[in-house]
């Protein structure tokens, strides 16, 4: 057994300074350490997936990253860590529980992932080693890791045993104030195509923005309209964007991010609202372009038909949301915020449909990634 302040500060030593993830009982030292100690930031998830997608953004802002969770939350990471974190080639360490270790007593939940745990990250191609138990193999084990990151520029995995970590108390608890915000809804007006929207929103921004464009006709179109440094396209990872967003923002937050996102990706990670609410990105703007289907598969309905996107981000503490139809009122919405603190929603109707012959990008996932990171620290 370690005492988390052992491990950590080791990895505080070797830069790693931004932590996200959901909590397990066996991670519960860890993380209270890391939220007790104020040049450590510790950012909560809704879901694992969502974790691997704002320590993403963070990788992006310049921070090096460690993301936890149970490994029964594994295979909710699954998705982003192989269609994201491997084509993008972004790094990070990963801290998995061993719940379900065959011969020690748990919950039947946790019976097959932990006679799987280390088969599945494995099939990911994730490198892995059991976490230190004692001081003496702390050093080896984040030198292991670094090596490997450094190398393959993917994510390591430690696998944490029950009682790895001594008991710590958890004394720094966060507050975060209630916004209040009222959704603002538009006259509708005749619905735009998103090719006609994302040039608008392109016309309205000042171009010193991150744009993160969510998988699919989205990313797509955006690249056909104008490929830029500034541009981030989610390839894979359906719902993570504005995940990717925060961690952006949060990790540096003079670098304004704008999120074009999906109904049918929206929809499918939405307890993401909530962590936006909680931590306030000010300079993020998340905009939904929402033509009520899955447009990239065949145009199959989504639920946007009886969501209202605004009013759910009003509920989940954004502090501006709005809901609207016309070009006119996308552009004059995007100004006013461009001047006012975030987090801010806005949830545009749009026809559905998208270019025939619309191609795909042309740069390679690694290559956008390096030229954003280049862009965000362009100063």
């Amino acid at each position: 057994m370690i005492e988390a302040r052992a491990f950590v500060d080791r990895l505080r030593e070797a830069d790693y300074t931004h932590y996200s993830g959901v909590p397990c009982s066996f991670l519960k030292p860890f993380i209270n350490y890391v939220i007790n100690t104020d040049d450590l930031d510790y950012v909560t998830a809704a879901s694992e997936g969502e974790a691997v997608g704002i320590s993403l953004g963070a990788h992006l802002a310049g921070r090096k990253t460690v993301t936890m969770c149970q490994n029964s939350g594994l295979g909710n990471m699954v998705n982003p860590l192989t269609s994201l974190n491997y084509p993008f080639r972004v790094p990070g360490i990963l801290i998995v529980t061993w719940r379900g270790e065959p011969g020690a007593p748990d919950e039947p939940q946790h019976e097959q992932m932990g006679t799987i745990t280390h088969r599945l990250l494995e099939t990911m191609d994730i490198p892995w080693r059991a976490f230190p138990e004692e001081e003496s193999e702390i050093e080896a084990a984040i030198a292991e890791a670094e090596t490997s990151i450094r190398e393959r520029q993917r994510p390591f995995a430690f696998v944490m045993r029950n009682g790895a970590v001594a008991p710590h108390a958890l004394t720094n608890h966060e507050k975060t104030g209630v916004i209040g915000a009222r959704p603002e809804y538009f006259p509708s007006g005749g619905k735009v195509t998103r090719t006609e929207a994302i040039e608008a929103i392109l016309e309205a921004l000042t171009g010193e923005e991150v744009i993160v464009a969510t998988t699919g006709k989205t990313g797509r179109e955006l690249f056909s309209v104008s490929d830029s440094a500034n541009h981030f396209y989610v390839v894979g990872g359906m719902g993570t964007a504005s995940a990717i967003g925060l961690g952006i923002n949060h990790a540096k937050p003079d670098q304004r991010v704008v999120v074009l996102d999906g109904d049918g990706a929206a929809l499918m990670k939405m307890g993401v609202f909530a962590t936006i609410g909680r931590y306030q990105p000010e300079g993020l703007i998340h905009i939904i372009l929402d033509n009520e289907q899955h447009d990239s598969t065949g145009g199959q309905a989504t639920a946007s038909s009886n969501t209202d996107f605004a009013a759910i981000a009003a509920a989940s503490n954004y502090r501006h949301a709005f809901s609207l139809e016309r070009l006119e009122d996308l552009r004059t919405v995007i100004k006013k915020l461009s001047t006012e603190p975030g987090p801010a929603l806005i949830h545009m109707k749009i026809r559905p449909g998208s270019p025939e012959n619309l191609g795909r990008p042309t740069v390679k996932p690694h290559e956008v990634k390096e030229r954003l990171m280049k862009f965000i620290h362009r100063q």
